[in-house]
């Protein structure tokens, strides 16, 4: 893996080039005006320093005829203003046809990668940055505008006036051609190697530190809470600032390289002006080239030095935009977490019957797998407790119906369908979850609510907060429905958030309906109010509830016991707690003594708490 990974980015001009040509490819039509008229400009241009040189002769012969002289240098002035004119309205039709070219391959491409990033694995979103995934799509984005400024509005026109003005000296002075060639190329090869092989190695690591520090602020920005609670400022503003040294650092040594850089190329451009003027006044000297002769040659090294330092400028640029956009080509390599078949079909839940057929399940790599030839039915509109210690496989159980994973071997079919070979997105709309830790999104309570049916109207939206008793509470805030919920949905206690999850989940109406310890860490008062909304949200459904507390499982209809991802025990509450050696009797006789400890142990620790609080003069 490090190996692949070393050898793609050693050859990123490439990947990122196969990508923009592939984008440009869907833009044909502005792609051919954009290059097309600024090659016309720049051919207009190449042609501008001859008839200069032609004006400079027509005046040097004055002394014969003024009169012809200045017929002709005012015929060649014409000429010249004219195609100033051409350049001017070209190259105004080249820059603006760039713009709508630009901003649709940016829309495309932050589309897309949102696009693929919401669909790559639960794995790969618990082991990444969001953060830094944020940086790498819109600094990618950014780098579009510059890719296409320096390819379609720098180099390319660079490359027509070198080809063409070479062309035109070797056809007049074939040393001169010869020279000016020569240069172009050593120009152009030093520029190139400095960009790739020089300069390109330190701004990729400049790139990397780029998107760590980006991550880190976001990491650290979206845990303020915790922050706070343990007055750990100062400790994160020392972790930040450690990474921003390090920024520093990889941060000047490409900047130091780019200086180094462009005082190389400038001298190799000097170099060529020399050679260029040398070669000029000597062929004058033999009496082959008239003063507009070295003016024309002299004219065009002017244009065509503009545009070799130009290119040296631009090639750089194209370097710096290549390394900003290769971690985004990079999740373009990422495959998809699961991919739906080409033949997938959309499922449609009626009775919520879960089949689990000789199922045999292991994480990544993982040699022992979690379930081994596991096999059970849930039947429909059955309601249902998975109860075991942590790790014994009841999380995972949930996860394999809603197909966040792919088992190894077996099948799991919903009402006699292999979520399998079916679309994703089909059969996780008709699955309504009510996590342990809610997540909202900051945006209005309403939308929060209507996420599971976003054309729900008001009224919907209302009624489900009522069945989730969540109506009391936002009919109480100053916006109500409007309210924003903050990040995550920060500015709503534990209980409300629940209830919001449970509106959520009522709105959706779905068959199928997973709990995971909903009511855990929460108050009395919230307990009861969300344990009322769950047993109308239950009603008529195929329920799956993940307990942590077997209090919360007692009047369901049926209880598997997980141990180590087989179920070791199946059946009611009462079946269960009569099995003298049942597991579940001794995880419900470890919680009740739990519990009885705790509550006794309650008034000791308030005895002491408040003589430890009573002042020592007393």
């Amino acid at each position: 893996m490090v190996k692949h990974r070393r050898k793609r980015r050693g050859s990123a001009i490439g990947p990122v080039l196969v990508f923009m040509f592939r984008h440009w490819s869907r833009r044909k039509p502005l792609l051919a005006l954009v290059t097309g008229a600024i090659a016309a400009a720049t051919l207009a241009e190449i042609v501008v320093p001859l008839f200069a040189g032609r004006l400079v002769d027509a005046l040097t012969r004055a002394g014969n005829d003024r009169a012809l002289a200045a017929s002709e240098a005012i015929e060649t002035f014409a000429l010249m203003a004219g195609l100033g004119l051409v350049v001017v309205g070209l190259r105004h039709i080249a820059w603006s046809a760039v713009i709508p070219l630009s901003l649709r391959i940016m829309s495309d491409m932050g589309v897309d990668a949102f696009h693929r990033v919401q669909r790559f694995s639960t794995d790969w979103h618990a082991g990444t940055f969001a953060g830094s995934t944020v940086r790498k799509i819109t600094r990618a984005m950014a780098a579009v505008d510059m890719i296409d400024d320096v390819l379609l509005l720098a180099l390319w026109p660079s490359c027509v006036v070198l080809v063409g003005t070479i062309l035109l000296l070797g056809w007049q002075w074939p040393v001169l051609g010869l020279v000016m060639a020569l240069g172009t190329i050593v120009y152009v090869a030093l520029t190139i190697l400095l960009a790739t092989r020089y300069i390109a190695p330190a701004a990729r690591l400049s790139n990397a530190v780029d998107t760590r520090l980006g991550g880190t602020l976001a990491d650290a920005l979206g845990c303020n809470a915790v922050v706070k609670a343990f007055g750990a400022e100062a400790r994160e503003d020392s972790r930040f600032t450690s990474i921003v040294a390090k920024w520093i650092k990889r941060t000047r040594r490409t900047w130091v390289r780019h200086t180094a850089s462009g005082t190389l190329q400038l001298a190799l451009l000097w170099i060529v002006r020399t050679s260029l003027t040398a070669v000029a006044l000597l062929l004058w000297w033999q009496g082959r080239a008239s003063p507009g002769d070295v003016t024309y040659v002299l004219t065009t090294y002017f244009v065509v030095q503009g545009y070799l330092r130009d290119v040296g400028q631009h090639v750089n640029q194209f370097q710096r935009s290549v390394n900003d956009m290769e971690e985004l080509v990079a999740l373009h390599d990422e495959p998809l977490g699961l991919a739906d078949k080409p033949d997938a079909a959309p499922m449609t839940i009626s009775a919520a019957e879960i089949q689990f057929q000789h199922v045999t399940f292991r994480y990544g790599v993982h040699a022992t797998p979690l379930y081994d030839d596991l096999s059970v039915t849930i039947r429909a509109g059955e309601r249902v407790g998975l109860v075991g210690h942590s790790g014994s496989g009841k999380t995972t159980f949930v996860k394999l119906i809603q197909r966040l994973y792919d088992v190894t071997g077996g099948r799991v079919l919903i009402d006699g369908q292999d979520v399998a070979d079916t679309t994703q997105s089909s059969l996780r709309q008709q699955i309504a979850i009510v996590p342990q830790e809610p997540i909202l999104f900051h945006r209005s309570l309403a939308e929060n609510i209507a996420y599971a049916r976003p054309g729900a109207s008001a009224a919907m939206i209302r009624h489900a907060a009522q069945l989730a008793n969540a109506a009391e509470f936002i009919d109480r805030l100053p916006q109500g429905y409007a309210t924003l919920v903050g990040e995550r949905g920060v500015k709503l206690s534990g209980g409300e958030r629940q209830r919001i999850a449970i509106a959520r989940a009522f709105l959706a109406d779905a068959p199928l309906l997973i709990l995971d310890e909903a009511t855990s860490s929460l108050d009395s008062e919230s307990e009861r109010l969300i344990q009322d909304a769950i047993g109308r949200l239950m009603v008529g459904r195929t329920a799956l509830v993940i307990a942590h507390r077997l209090s919360t499982v007692r009047s369901l209809d049926r209880i598997l016991v997980f141990d180590r991802g087989r179920i070791a025990e199946d059946g009611t509450h009462a079946t269960l707690l009569g099995r003298v050696d049942g597991l579940y009797r001794r995880l419900f006789e470890l919680q009740t003594d739990t519990l009885v400890a705790t509550v006794s142990a309650a008034p000791r620790r308030e005895l002491a708490e408040t003589r430890s609080m009573t002042p020592l003069s007393t």
